[in-house]
């Protein structure tokens, strides 16, 4: 019995032991714990960062209308752009200012796309205060990213690394280093204030790193790192009321760089890969009524038939819990999960349906252009005139942004002026039905608006809304 006794004290003391030396899982992340810690800098953190930070001066040639008094809309109405004595247009030129990070050391930059937008040319000056002419290599304005590119003699530029944004949590420290208002080289601290913020309207893809350290302007397209030097984020947009920073500030996360540089490195184009579904949020109702203990996820509502969804078993109805390791709370979350991952990957998706958790394993392909655009100016006599349409088909509703399965054709642009502009045509509207004939390709519409008709009755989608239209 003794040695039992003794045998188990030992037992206990081991684990005793152990259970100090081990820290808690979760637990690497710790508080300053006296006044010399409360003194340490982020002096080393900034020297390694800061020389990867550039500035970026964009210039453009912008159009500008002369003041003349046959600028009134009332006399264009008769004259058009051939106004009597003088007039036209000028150009003039304008500058913005903003700031980039330097990710590989042969010179390849990050930066905002409004940074750069519509920049005839585009000067880029290093921490040293030299400068370069840079190349746009990709620009994407649906995450407010573009990648610039400078030349120099095989020179091997300081780079600041991508770091895992999925590690940041809530509360971390981090730094924000640009050029504010244009006054210089500025370094801000503060916290990571939340994560995947998707309600906030800047981009078409909504998933920022909130953040406390101050940004202005002029911080746009500079770096958000953190306490190891690293990139996790491009600083994008701030919450203003006057133009200056209030504490709330939006950033890019790293992982979504990373997937757009990828592309601007290989020379491809960027291609994000196709959901093959359209979904909606989860609300409070839906929840209760399928039996989910609380309002997240995506509701698949139309699969494609054919496309990778389908062929994974997805069904209509399903909610979609994760993507892999990541849990899915609502539509925008599932976009950018998706956009950060490369063609050809297969992810596991948790589904719930009917009570019970199921995997589905989703391949990542590009999304079809089929059917073929067949893009075409309309001519002749009719309501539709000076409307350019199209085929719309996965690929062309990729790169305009637009969520949906749905097929038909799609008004891309109208003419000033044109009958389709007097009308109240817009693009992106979907032509239906014409005078009860279903308009399926463009190849149809052509046909039909050739045909001569007394009255005119078209029915249109206007984003989430039929509409219908009656000429005559």
């Amino acid at each position: 019995m003794g040695y039992c006794h003794f045998a188990f004290r030992t037992l206990v003391l081991i684990f005793a032991l152990v259970a100090v030396s081990v820290p808690a899982l979760g637990q690497t992340r710790k508080a300053p714990q006296n006044n010399a810690e409360i003194k340490l800098s982020f002096a080393p953190i900034v020297r390694r960062a800061g020389p990867a930070v550039v500035n970026i001066y964009a210039r453009k040639v912008v159009e500008q209308r002369r003041g003349w008094m046959f600028d009134d809309p009332f006399f264009r109405q008769f004259f058009g752009d051939d106004l009597p004595f003088g007039g036209g247009n000028r150009n003039r030129v304008e500058n913005s200012l903003g700031s980039g990070v330097i990710v590989t050391a042969d010179g390849i930059i990050v930066t905002n796309n409004h940074v750069i937008k519509d920049a005839s040319d585009i000067k880029v000056v290093l921490a040293d205060r030299r400068e370069f002419d840079a190349t746009l290599l990709l620009k994407d304005k649906r995450t407010d990213i573009a990648v610039l590119k400078i030349d120099t003699d095989q020179e091997l530029f300081p780079i600041i690394k991508l770091a895992d944004s999925d590690n940041l949590e809530v509360g971390d420290l981090v730094l924000a280093l640009g050029n504010p208002f244009g006054v210089g080289r500025t370094v801000t601290s503060g916290i990571v204030s939340a994560l995947a913020r998707t309600s906030v309207g800047i981009t078409d893809y909504r998933f920022f790193i909130q953040t406390d350290a101050a940004i202005n302007p002029g911080n746009s397209g500079g770096a958000l790192v953190d306490m190891s030097g690293q990139l996790v984020g491009i600083n994008t947009a701030i919450y203003s009321r006057d133009g200056g920073s209030l504490g709330i500030g939006f950033a890019v996360p790293s992982n979504m760089v990373r997937a757009i540089l990828t592309s601007a490195i290989s020379g491809k184009p960027l291609v994000r890969p196709w959901m093959s579904f359209v979904g909606k949020n989860v609300t409070l109702d839906i929840a209760n009524a399928i039996g989910l203990d609380r309002p997240f996820g995506v509701l698949v509502e139309e699969v494609h038939e054919g496309g990778p969804a389908d062929v994974s078993g997805l069904q209509q109805g399903d909610v979609i819990l994760r993507l892999d390791r990541h849990e899915i709370e609502d539509a925008q979350a599932l976009r950018f999960r998706l956009a950060t991952r490369q063609l050809g990957d297969v992810v596991d998706l948790t589904v719930f349906r009917r009570g019970a958790r199921v995997i589905k394993q989703l391949e990542l392909v590009p999304p079809p252009d089929v059917p073929a655009r067949n893009v075409t100016e309309l001519d002749g006599r009719h309501p539709l005139l000076g409307a350019r349409v199209a085929n719309l088909n996965p690929a062309l509703a990729a790169e305009l942004g637009i969520e949906t399965d749905a097929s038909g054709v799609m008004i891309l642009a109208i003419q000033r002026n044109s009958p389709a502009a007097r009308y109240g045509f817009k693009p992106g509207d979907v032509i239906l039905e014409i005078n009860g004939q279903e308009v399926p390709r463009v190849r149809d519409l052509d046909g039909l608006v050739r045909e001569p008709y007394e009255g005119w009755n078209l029915k249109l989608r206007r984003g989430g809304r039929r509409l219908n239209v009656r000429i005559g």
